[in-house]
């Protein structure tokens, strides 16, 4: 339990630098939350098309571990918003995630170029399934696999 703790704990300069962080208000639907700013600044959507999504993203300081590794929980973040855009539709409200599954199969450096894909494996009503692989871009090494279950109860057509 000490080790978890000493682990979870921040130093006083880390505790330091977070009580700095100015945060305002966020407006929804007029600008990015301060969440989606912090994860997501840097990534470039390269490639749309129906049932896929590619993306291209520099590993940033702000999302790396102490060991400067991108962190396991940047990794899960980019699996849940890479996953849920490529079954977006436009107008209509955001899915909800119900599960993932991530294999981290090996790490990604700081200043690392990944390429993000994710396809749609399949849909049943409200319920969709995607797939998403992260690659480092220069050596095309799989960082990570995940499998991201979502659900949107969305109008019907009648």
């Amino acid at each position: 339990m000490e080790k978890a703790r000493e682990f979870l704990e921040l130093s006083s300069e880390e505790s330091e630098s977070v009580s700095r962080l100015i945060i305002h208000p966020h407006r929804v639907g007029h600008e990015p939350s301060f969440y989606d700013d912090f994860a997501l600044r840097g990534i470039r959507v390269d490639r749309v098309e129906p049932g896929l999504v590619s993306c291209t993203f520099k590993v940033p300081r702000r999302l790396t571990d102490r060991t400067g590794k991108l962190a396991s929980g940047a990794i899960a973040n980019l699996v849940d918003e890479v996953g849920a855009a490529v079954v977006h539709v436009e107008g209509l409200p955001m899915n909800v995630s119900v599960d993932m599954s991530i294999s981290f199969l090996s790490t990604a450096k700081l200043d690392d170029e990944l390429e993000l894909t994710s396809r749609v494996l399949g849909r049943k009503g409200g319920y969709s399934g995607t797939v998403v692989l992260i690659r480092n871009k220069a050596t095309g090494e799989l960082i990570a696999e995940g499998r991201h279950s979502l659900f949107g109860k969305h109008a019907s057509k009648l």
